[in-house]
C-alpha cells in the first residue's frame, strides 16, 4: 500500500495542481529564460549549501547549512577545532564561533565531519585590525532589500523581484570590488502574512504551493513552521548567497519584512509593534541563516558595531524590533520610539565619545527621505489631492518617532571633528544628500550626509512609485539638499574610508543594459567628502 501523505501536504499538492499553472505565470514553471548564475571560481563547496561569516578583531562567527543532516560538524581554524552548535531540528543548520584570534590575520578555515573528513575545501577569512590600530583604508559594500521569492509576481506588471540569478550577479560585482566588509541592511526576505501586500507574498497561492501557511499561534523552530520557514525563506537567503561571501565579513540588519509583514497601519490592523510570532520568526531566521551583530559583550540580534581599527566604526540598528506606537492615548505623547532607551543611549554615547576617525549610523529606516508610508521617522502623508506633505496628517503616526530621529541627528552633527554619515536601508532606491536642519535644530555647521545604498532585489511593482504611487522625496520636516535624487534601479554603494575622508561610489543597473553589463558596472556617481577639521 502506498504511504499516506499528511493532510497538509495532500492539500498543498492538490492546490498546486489547480493554481500553479494559472497563477504562477509564464517563466516560473521551469521555463525561466534567465541563465543560471555560475561564479567564476573553482572552489569546491562539497556538502555546504550556504555559508555567511562575520568577524571582529578577535572573533569569527559563521552561519552554515548543509545539503544533508550531520551529527557533529567541526570548524577548524588554523590548528584549533571547534564544534558547531546546531540551530535547527533536522541537523542541517549550524553556527560556529571562534574567539581569541589575532587581529588583522588571515586564517585558513575548514569544515569537517565528525570523522574528521572535509565537508568543503578550506577557505581564507581575515580578522579586522585591533581597535587601537590605524589601517590606511577601509572599503564597505552596502545594499538593502536583497530578498525576494522568484515565484512572486504581479498579474499585470510581472516579477516583483529580480530573479535570483540577477541578484547573484549584482552581489558578485560588488564583491569583485574587494570590500573589507559588507552591510546587508534589512528586508532579506519577503513573505508578508497580513496587510495589503500579503496577497502577493506570504498569503498568495504561490506561497502556499511552495511552502505552506505559517501557524501564527505557534512558535517557529521545532514546529511545522520550521519546515515552512526553510521552504519559503531558504531560497531568498541560502540559495541567493550560497558560499559566495565565505571570505567577506557580512553584517545583516533586519527590517519590517524580516518580521513577516510590511509596516502598515489601518483602522483594522497595525502590523507593528511586533507580536510574539513576528519576534519568533525574525529570531529563527537569523539563527538559521546569517550572523548576529557584534558588540563588546558578545553577539546581539538588534544592534551592534562594525569597528575597523581606529579608522571606522559603523553603528548598526534595527528600527523595528523595539518599535512602540504612542497613538494609544494611554501611553502619552512623545513616548513612542523606534529604538529602546538603552539602544538610543548607546548610540548617542558612541557618537559622542567614539575614538575612530569615521563613524556611520546605519539604521534600517532611512533619514532625509519619505515615501509617505506609515513606519517612517517622518509625518509626511498624502493630502486629498495626492500630494505628499508633512502636514497632511498620517494616521497612527506618533510624534515620538521624529523626536528620537532629531536627537540622533543632532548628536551626530555635534561631533564637528567627524563627518556625520547615515547609510540606511528600507527604501528601494539609490540616493544621496545632506540634511541642513531638522525641526528647530540647525545642522548647517556640520550637515548630516545621508546615503540610500541601493537594492539588488527589487523589480517592477516592487518599487515605491508602483506599490505606493509615490517616489521617495525629502521629508517636509527637514531642510535638505539632494545630491542624487532617489533612483529606482538596481544597484549598491561602496564607501572608501581613509584618514583624510570618504569616497562614496554608487552603482546602478537596469535590465535594458543586459546581464553581461553587470560584470563591468562602474559607478554612475562618485563624491569625495573630507574629514572636518575644526578651527
Amino acid at each position: 500500500m502506498a504511504a499516506r501523505l499528511p493532510r497538509r501536504d495532500f492539500l498543498k499538492g492538490a492546490a498546486a495542481s489547480l493554481v500553479a499553472p494559472a497563477l504562477i505565470g509564464p517563466g516560473l514553471l521551469g521555463c525561466d529564460d534567465t541563465p543560471d548564475f555560475e561564479p567564476d571560481e573553482s572552489w569546491d563547496a562539497g556538502t555546504v549549501a550556504h555559508l555567511l561569516p562575520t568577524v571582529d578583531h578577535s572573533r569569527v562567527l559563521l552561519k552554515v547549512s548543509f545539503r544533508e543532516p550531520l551529527e557533529a560538524p567541526v570548524l577548524r581554524v588554523g590548528s584549533e577545532r571547534l564544534p558547531g552548535h546546531r540551530t535547527d531540528s533536522e541537523g542541517r543548520f549550524f553556527a560556529f564561533s571562534a574567539g581569541g584570534l589575532e587581529p588583522d590575520t588571515e586564517y585558513e578555515l575548514t569544515l569537517l565531519d565528525e570523522a574528521g573528513g572535509p565537508l568543503c575545501e578550506p577557505w581564507p577569512l581575515r580578522t579586522f585590525p585591533a581597535p587601537h590600530a590605524m589601517p590606511k583604508r577601509f572599503r564597505l559594500l552596502a545594499y538593502t532589500c536583497a530578498g525576494g521569492f522568484d515565484s512572486f509576481f504581479h498579474p499585470v506588471h510581472g516579477r516583483i523581484f529580480q530573479p535570483t540569478a540577477v541578484r547573484q550577479r549584482l552581489l558578485a560585482r560588488g564583491l569583485a570590488l574587494q570590500p573589507d566588509a559588507v552591510v546587508a541592511n534589512g528586508d532579506h526576505v519577503y513573505w508578508d502574512l497580513r496587510g495589503r501586500s500579503a496577497i502577493g507574498l506570504g498569503g498568495s497561492p504561490q506561497a502556499w504551493w511552495a511552502a505552506g501557511r505559517f501557524d501564527r499561534s505557534s512558535r517557529v523552530l521545532g514546529t511545522e513552521n520550521e519546515e515552512i520557514l526553510k521552504a519559503g525563506f531558504g531560497p531568498q537567503i541560502a540559495d541567493l548567497y550560497g558560499t559566495l561571501f565565505r571570505s567577506s565579513p557580512v553584517f545583516f540588519l533586519q527590517d519590517d519584512h524580516d518580521y513577516g509583514d510590511n509596516d502598515e497601519a489601518t483602522d483594522e490592523l497595525r502590523t507593528f509593534p511586533a507580536d510574539g510570532f513576528m519576534r519568533h520568526l525574525s529570531r529563527a531566521t537569523q539563527s538559521l541563516y546569517y550572523p548576529e551583530l557584534t558588540t563588546a559583550r558578545g553577539w546581539a540580534e538588534g544592534y551592534g558595531a562594525l569597528r575597523y581599527g581606529k579608522l571606522f566604526e559603523g553603528l548598526l540598528y534595527d528600527c523595528r524590533r523595539e518599535l512602540t506606537n504612542a497613538s494609544d492615548p494611554a501611553t502619552g505623547h512623545g513616548s513612542a520610539r523606534f529604538l529602546s532607551p538603552e539602544v538610543e543611549a548607546w548610540l548617542i554615547d558612541r557618537t559622542a565619545r567614539g575614538d575612530t576617525t569615521h563613524s556611520a549610523h546605519m539604521p534600517s529606516t532611512p533619514v532625509l527621505w519619505t515615501a509617505g508610508k506609515w513606519g517612517e521617522w517622518y509625518p509626511d502623508g498624502k493630502d486629498e489631492t495626492g500630494a505628499i506633505r508633512a502636514d497632511a496628517g498620517k494616521p497612527y503616526w506618533p510624534n515620538g518617532w521624529l523626536e528620537q530621529h532629531d536627537r540622533l541627528l543632532v548628536a551626530a552633527s555635534r561631533r564637528t571633528d567627524r563627518l556625520p554619515l547615515f547609510v540606511s536601508g528600507d527604501l528601494h532606491a539609490t540616493g544621496a544628500g545632506q540634511i541642513l536642519r531638522t525641526g528647530d535644530s540647525s545642522l548647517e555647521s556640520n550637515p548630516i550626509v545621508s546615503i540610500l545604498s541601493g537594492t539588488p532585489g527589487t523589480n517592477g511593482p516592487g518599487w515605491p512609485s508602483r506599490f505606493r504611487g509615490q517616489r521617495p522625496v525629502p521629508s517636509g520636516v527637514v531642510e535638505a539638499e539632494e545630491w542624487v535624487s532617489p533612483v529606482e534601479e538596481n544597484g549598491f554603494s561602496t564607501l572608501d574610508f581613509s584618514e583624510d575622508g570618504v569616497r562614496i561610489s554608487q552603482y546602478r543597473w537596469t535590465s535594458d543594459l543586459g546581464l553581461d553589463a553587470i560584470a563591468s558596472l562602474e559607478p554612475f556617481w562618485v563624491r569625495d567628502l573630507p574629514v572636518p577639521r575644526p578651527g
